[in-house]
């Protein structure tokens, strides 16, 4: 294959690449407008300016995928949104499993192991942190051992192990010895966190690999000739898988009341039976699912092209060494085209492209360097604003039950996004790009942080618990539960709602622009990359102990608000030149450099499994 050095491939790329902004500014077809796009199915570049662009039908496998995901997300939600409780709160008067009996359910918290609020956060943490730590371990046995199919089917049963110590870990005979129930539950923690974190690297670049459908033309009923276009595909693709995500964790809804009302084996046992589900459906699909191969080593070459571009750019002085890395001739030391014929070092088993896919690659996976941020306003919702919610009047409302508000409003909204705002902007030409629509989820996260701020400063105010030091007597009712703000807790809604809107704008398209920018035979690994970003936030999170406790929550959230907005902000100053090279990102390793990969097509199956 016919190779050519990157500044040549970038040269020959941008030639025949025009943003949509470009081409909005240019009123006069040019020589290139009648000249069809290659890959696609006769569709010009004049068709792709002028004509409106709609999403494909998703295949029956995607679907298949779907279902997948919502079984194992009901089953990761079913479980760890009740760990707070179940780890901070204490017994309840009368109870062996954690269950509040019916007569204390109007102001009672289910509880089991009474560990109190820290050490629930600590424990929580470091689950979120494991979860996405092993997506590497899945990214690297798929892209180069096993292929993603194989990976998930095994590591599926590696969590069902895990999801049947965690009900062992929750029976009566084992919370009536807090310590060992403890134990068992970070044993099957590791393992369910193994497991779920291989899935979650290899399930979202599967379900998007369903869909082989090109670039194409096609007339509606109504006359309108439109263009199929895969990237609109991709995108609405992501926004149901987001959606099954959020179906699954709707299972915390039932966790909630089987916990306070039968508890905490019933509420584990449950998710743990649905999950049985997985390995079913995978076996069911093997016949029909699209599968990409392992592609080897990888991974493996990927490091040593960087090792070998970095050597010589390294430097005791780090300003000489940024300098040198920004330099056109970064990676010329790992290309075979810089030593000429014959002159090749043994250990460079690779071509010009892989260097140019490699490089490609890490400068478009930069963006997913500031979401750490993003996560930690998601993280709140998860344990903090529980602890919020059980501060307020519950009126026989689970205080873990609010969390599923989020979930919840996403799968209201996505059907709106996907059927009404972003076809209402391509239909009026307004490109609300990738980087545009993350900037925005940090906007909208920074509000919702507002928000929890300002509704626990009033909390603090009308509560008899002030958190100033020792409770005061009537802090307590005579049956010795928390004596409540008189704020009822469904106005906690709030920063749930928002937190959802905000994933829309950028969860979703962080694990479009994944898929999209990576090429075909590392997408599970830049995957893992793009979800690290949640563990990275983990430990940030981890570092802020001390100050998770609710004495400190107004001036927590407000902090993390006014990050989230300088991040966004610094994002889109730094990212917004991405949106104008979208087509040259979406042609990553998508086939021959020396033409132009469509942008829009979609990564092509190998072979069926």
């Amino acid at each position: 294959m016919t190779t050519y050095p990157e500044e040549k491939v970038d040269e020959k790329v941008h030639s025949r690449v025009h943003s949509i902004d470009d081409e909005k500014n240019d009123h006069h077809l040019d020589d290139t407008s009648s000249i069809y796009i290659p890959g696609s199915e006769g569709v010009t570049q004049h068709d792709l300016d002028t004509l409106r662009h709609v999403a494909d039908r998703l295949p029956y496998t995607a679907w298949l995928v779907v279902v997948v995901e919502f079984a194992e997300r009901w089953t990761y939600y079913g479980t760890t949104n009740v760990f707070n409780n179940y780890i901070r709160a204490p017994l309840p008067r009368g109870s062996k499993d954690g269950s509040v009996l019916r007569m204390d359910r109007l102001t009672g918290v289910a509880g089991a192991l009474g560990k109190g609020q820290q050490t629930s956060f600590a424990i929580r943490t470091f689950n979120t942190f494991w979860v996405y730590v092993t997506p590497w371990v899945g990214g690297i046995i798929a892209d180069t051992w096993l292929g993603r199919y194989t990976t998930i089917l095994v590591f599926s049963i590696v969590c069902l192990v895990g999801h049947i110590i965690l009900v062992a870990s929750s029976t009566p005979a084992s919370i009536a010895h807090p310590d060992t129930a403890m134990g068992l539950l970070i044993l099957a923690i590791a393992i369910m966190g193994l497991g779920a974190g291989a899935i979650k690297a290899n399930v979202s670049p599967m379900i998007a690999e369903q869909y082989t459908g090109k670039l194409r033309k096609e007339t509606l009923p109504s006359g309108e000739v439109v263009i199929k276009s895969p990237a609109v595909t991709i995108q609405s693709i992501y926004l149901w898988f987001y959606a099954a995500i959020n179906f699954g964790s709707c299972g915390a809804i039932s966790a909630s009341f089987l916990a306070r009302d039968h508890g905490y084996w019933s509420a584990f046992l449950v998710p743990t039976c649905l999950f049985v589900l997985v390995p079913l459906v995978l076996l069911a699909g093997k016949k029909q699912y699209v599968v990409t191969p392992p592609r080897g080593s990888v991974l493996l070459e990927t490091m040593r092209v960087i090792g070998m571009s970095l050597g010589p750019a390294w430097s005791i002085n780090p300003i000489r060494t940024i300098k040198a890395c920004r330099s056109p001739d970064f990676w010329a030391p790992s290309k075979p085209s810089t030593y000429g014929e014959g002159r090749v070092p043994a250990r460079i088993t690779w071509d010009d492209e892989f260097v140019g896919e490699v490089a490609r690659t890490i400068s478009a996976c930069r963006v997913f360097l500031f979401f750490p941020i993003f996560w930690l306003c998601y993280s709140q919702i998860d344990g903090n604003l529980g602890t919020v919610a059980a501060a307020m009047t519950l009126n026989g409302t689970p205080n873990d039950l609010i969390q599923n508000l989020n979930p919840i409003s996403i799968i209201v909204m996505i059907p709106i996004f996907d059927y009404g705002i972003y076809p209402f902007l391509r239909k009026r030409g307004i490109n609300f790009s990738p980087i545009k629509r993350i900037s925005a989820g940090f906007i909208v996260a920074g509000l919702a942080m507002v928000y929890a701020s300002v509704l626990q400063s009033y909390i603090d105010k009308t509560s008899p618990c002030r958190f100033d030091g020792v409770a005061p007597s009537e802090c307590m009712t005579p049956d010795e539960v928390q004596n409540p703000s008189p704020i009822n807790v469904w106005v906690v809604a709030g920063p749930y709602i928002l937190v959802g809107m905000a994933e829309i704008f950028a969860s979703i398209t962080s694990l479009e622009y994944a898929f999209t920018k990576a090429p075909k035979r590392m997408k599970s690994v830049v995957m893992a990359f793009s979800q690290f970003q949640t563990a990275l936030s983990s430990a940030l999170n981890f570092a802020l102990t001390a100050v998770n406790v609710e004495a400190k929550f107004t001036w927590l959230f407000g902090s993390f608000a006014v990050t989230a907005w300088i991040t966004g902000t610094i994002f889109f100053l730094v990212f917004r030149n991405l949106d104008r090279r979208e087509a040259e990102l979406n042609a990553i390793g998508q086939g021959d450099r020396a033409g132009f990969a469509d942008e829009h097509e979609s990564s092509a199956p190998e072979h069926k499994a």
